[in-house]
């Protein structure tokens, strides 16, 4: 739905600045870091051409090795599948090739603004996303239980939805202290944000999403906790997170991560295929033209790493899948975490234990996804006796659980998301065929829609994925569980490496899975820049004096540290 959050941008004075991914754990500017003119730091002359391993290709990946080919050194990337990550863009045989499905990442929060650097810089237009009673979407149907309810927004729904709107409001404000953070990250108040979010951290870290809801007072009642977990805020229904940290879903809240989306038109995936082939205009050591698809022989990526150990001299020594075995001074890992414990063979030493047992604890989400090409956007014919539309974004305890509609105009080919699916919902999927999965949608949407043949419409195959069955994920995303803060601790903060023994430095972790932020494209850019700093520390070099790095402020911003004991 939505935002149903006290002072978000709908209710906001239009004078406040504009909300940003700014904190509240680590409140770097990361978009000032990256406009500055200095630059994002050097290296020695000695140091330049040295090649650096970046095993991923995924978005965090692409760009660390971006901003390190600036700095006159050679990344070197590996990518076990196709560069892009869970920025996956694919189409439908036999189709209009303008008609693509997001596989992965299909919406980013204005509050992305690191992202957006990297949007804007490569010539990216974004469109409004679709989502739930957003003012681009045409009109919502909420259908549970069997009821359903056609609304444009809000106030068109039952009293009952707008009760839970409130009641979410008040419990944020109640328990969370929502407008004092909301207003301190938006004025980029530091000690404020340290202050409030130190509090926080303390007292729910070990509370769970629906254990926060059931203390409130505003939730006291168990129809309005299961209406909220069904329909939700911003993006639709929420209660596949119930399980996890609260932390987690305040960190989304606070920063607007849920709002006012953007869809990258023509597909997610060309931001890193872009980067990939960008020639930077200030480069240091290469000549001008270098890109990161020049650096690689036949402009392709190294393939999937298979193993990652420590050699003599603290080296990080990579073997990939065509037995190529390569030695570096440094290397990036942004893949799934969870690849350093089954795919890839590791040695012990790569990490300290503590660091390693904070893998091993990373909890994923699944994810599924659905998509259907039809001849037009048909849903948007009115109902002869009603004047609605035909059909509508839908959000339903069925199957389906989300449905959204995605179209380029009136006369031209669309897409039909069938299904979004978190959790227990998508496992519900994974046995199942794409075209299996297709029969089923249509048979819970036709109970919605009767008088709507959706059939009639499509054009082309089925196109799905359930990224807990991609054997380079293994999952969708990063939540944390209660009692995991101090996990996600230890691997954002990996970067720092003075802090680590001398023979546990040169290998970094970055992706949005090390990020506060996980499952936003905004924590893969964020990782990336921390990792870039890193190398670029390890390797002897610095920032200009007037754009400190994440790392020069480390010591006035680092993260709350809770008690291990």
């Amino acid at each position: 739905m939505t935002s149903t959050v006290p002072n978000a941008i709908e209710h906001a004075d239009e004078q406040q600045p504009p909300i940003t991914m700014f904190g509240p754990d680590f409140p770097y500017a990361y978009d000032d870091f990256l406009a500055h003119p200095a630059g994002l730091g050097q290296i020695p002359a000695t140091a330049h051409g040295t090649e650096v391993a970046v095993i991923g290709g995924g978005l965090s990946g692409v760009v660390a090795a971006y901003e390190l080919m600036k700095m006159g050194l050679k990344p070197v990337v590996y990518e076990a599948d196709r560069i892009g990550g869970r920025l996956r863009t694919v189409g439908f045989d036999g189709c209009d090739p303008s008609l693509t499905a997001e596989m992965g990442a299909m919406r980013f929060p204005p509050s992305s603004t690191a992202l957006q650097h990297y949007i804007d810089l490569v010539g990216l237009e974004t469109r409004a996303f679709p989502n739930p009673l957003a003012e681009a979407t045409p009109s919502t149907v909420v259908d549970l239980k069997g009821e359903s309810h056609y609304a444009e927004t809000l106030d068109d729904l039952p009293q009952v939805y707008r009760d839970v709107a409130e009641a979410w409001a008040k419990c944020l404000e109640e328990g969370a202290d929502f407008s004092d953070m909301n207003r301190a990250l938006r004025e980029r108040d530091v000690p404020r944000i340290r202050k409030i979010w130190a509090k926080l951290v303390e007292k729910l870290d070990n509370q769970t999403f629906y254990g926060f809801l059931c203390d409130s007072e505003a939730f006291k009642s168990f129809r309005h906790r299961e209406i909220f977990g069904q329909v939700g805020f911003g993006t639709g229904g929420w209660d596949t997170d119930f399980p996890n940290s609260i932390l987690e879903i305040l960190r989304v809240v606070y920063t607007e991560a849920d709002d006012h989306h953007r869809g990258i038109v023509g597909g997610s995936q060309q931001l890193p295929l872009r980067l990939w082939e960008r020639e930077p205009e200030k480069i240091v050591h290469w000549p001008h033209g270098t890109s990161l698809k020049s650096l690689h022989v036949d402009g392709e990526p190294r393939p999937a790493v298979t193993r990652l150990n420590r050699t003599a001299g603290n080296r990080i020594t990579v073997t990939d899948a065509d037995g190529d075995i390569r030695t570096y001074r440094a290397a990036i890992f942004t893949a799934q975490s969870w690849m350093l414990l089954s795919k890839i063979a590791c040695d012990d030493s790569l990490f300290p234990i503590d660091h390693w047992t904070a893998i091993e604890r990373t909890h994923y989400m699944e994810s599924s996804k659905l998509f259907v090409p039809v001849d037009r956007p048909f849903w948007l014919d009115k109902d002869e006796v009603t004047g609605r539309d035909v059909m509508s974004m839908t959000l339903t305890d069925r199957m389906t659980r989300g449905t959204y509609l995605l179209d380029d105009g009136p006369d031209r080919p669309a897409v039909i998301c069938l299904s979004y699916t978190w959790c227990d919902d998508s496992l519900k999927w994974l046995p199942l065929s794409a075209n299996e999965r297709m029969e089923v949608m249509l048979k819970s949407l036709g109970e919605i829609y009767p008088k709507v043949d959706i059939r009639k419409h499509v054009i082309g195959n089925p196109v799905t994925v359930s990224w807990e069955n991609e054997p380079y994920f293994m999952g969708a995303f990063k939540a944390n569980l209660p009692g995991h803060y101090r996990y996600q601790r230890r691997l954002f903060t990996h970067f720092m490496q003075e802090r680590l023994p001398e023979d546990k430095r040169g290998i970094f972790l970055a992706g949005d899975d090390i990020s506060w932020t996980a499952g936003w494209a905004e924590g893969a850019v964020q990782t990336a820049l921390n990792a870039v700093w890193g190398v670029m520390h390890h390797l002897g070099g610095e920032t200009d004096a007037t754009n400190p790095g994440p790392g020069d402020l480390y010591e006035e911003i680092a993260p709350v540290e809770l008690p291990e004991d």
